[in-house]
């Protein structure tokens, strides 16, 4: 072959190549010492490759983070001088963060933040104050006054961390009339109807999780058929199956994220974050403590769980995990590490492998979230 021809076929392999690759903004709450904000980076795709971070909006506290339904806006619980809240932004076509606007929620400070599928309005959990907060949005994205929906009890079963309850999650049910809830202190999800005449979240029901258990984050599977809700005490998933009519929820069963053995190595442990792979058939969670992944086959008929793999991080403390939108590579952010690596999924069998030259460093990053470049 000459060698004009074997250029040729190598740039006709990259082009080819090039075309099934995405790259995608990256955009990481944080909070601890050392962090000034929400930081950016980029990833791709077809390499699994994060580019260095970089500060893309200075503010205090940026703990989580969501993304508007059109994809053009950014939303972050926060602090500020006047105490916490919500804040705002459009995302530019380069990645950088233009402020619209923030708002105060009229209580401590938020754990968890939601945009309704609509667009219409946001929620944040509040930990600490035991409360949701509704924030309008109107048409340019901008929040508005907040309105508090308070919790009341605790189940009492852990002491010092249920006496009272603590929302730890908000979001919605995947047709979007109802907002859901998990109170870490109450011991289940609470479950609000969603009136978007208001807009207003009215309170529906309530989904106990296991005694103790202590719940956290929780995510539906990709057909809305079943809820994945990760108990951050115990360590544990309860799955539930979800009547979307009557908008309640009947408990399964609840698997254990790590063995009894692997929790006594460490002095402390606790359940962070869970995600549901796009494909139904995995689900994934974090470990603090242990520091690790644990990766559950999941049977989309029945949601039954099996832990296939318990996967190191490669850092300190996941507080946060995410998925990319392809599904291909899951990103763990080490907040005590300063760290976010990233994992290569087995699109056959979900297990995760570790990039050895995947990890960048992020000042004490909780939260990661994706948005089209």
């Amino acid at each position: 072959m000459k060698a004009s021809s074997f250029v040729s076929l190598i740039s006709l392999s990259l082009f080819l190549t090039s075309l099934h690759a995405e790259t995608w903004h990256v955009y990481f709450g944080t909070g601890g010492p050392g962090a000034k904000g929400i930081y950016r980076a980029t990833f791709n795709t077809q390499t699994g490759k994060l580019t260095p971070s970089e500060l893309a909006a200075e503010i205090g506290a940026p703990g989580f983070l969501t993304v508007h339904p059109d994809g053009d806006k950014l939303y972050a619980v926060a602090n500020f001088p006047g105490g916490p809240g919500a804040a705002g932004y459009r995302i530019e076509r380069n990645g950088s963060l233009t402020p619209i606007n923030t708002a105060p929620s009229g209580d401590g400070g938020g754990a968890h933040i939601a945009v309704h599928p609509t667009g219409k309005f946001l929620l944040t959990a509040q930990y600490g104050g035991g409360s949701v907060a509704l924030f309008p949005l109107d048409a340019e994205g901008k929040l508005g006054p907040a309105k508090l929906s308070r919790h009341e009890g605790g189940s009492r079963v852990v002491a010092r961390r249920q006496e009272s309850p603590h929302p730890h999650w908000c979001g919605f049910s995947p047709d979007g009339r109802f907002a859901l809830v998990p109170d870490l202190g109450m011991d289940g999800i609470v479950i609000y109807r969603v009136n978007l005449n208001g807009p207003a979240v009215d309170r529906h029901g309530f989904a106990a999780s296991v005694p103790g258990g202590g719940p956290r984050h929780m995510r539906f599977s990709p057909d809305g058929k079943f809820i994945y809700l990760l108990n951050e005490l115990s360590l544990s998933v309860t799955t539930y199956a979800w009547d979307a009519a009557s908008g309640t929820a009947r408990q399964l069963a609840t698997v254990p994220a790590l063995s009894e053995e692997a929790k006594a190595k460490e002095a402390f442990n606790s359940a962070a974050e869970i995600l549901v792979h796009s494909s139904g058939r995995f689900v994934y969670s974090s470990n603090r403590g242990h520091d690790t992944v644990t990766v559950y086959r999941a049977d989309p008929a029945t949601a039954a769980l099996k832990v296939i793999q318990v996967q190191p991080i490669r850092g300190a403390f996941p507080r946060n995990i995410n998925l990319s939108p392809c599904g291909g590579w899951l990103l763990a952010a080490g907040a005590d590490s300063n760290t976010v690596s990233v994992h290569k999924v087995n699109p056959d069998t979900g297990e995760l492998t570790y990039q050895t030259k995947g990890v960048i460093n992020v000042p004490a990053p909780i939260c990661i979230v994706f948005v089209k470049r």
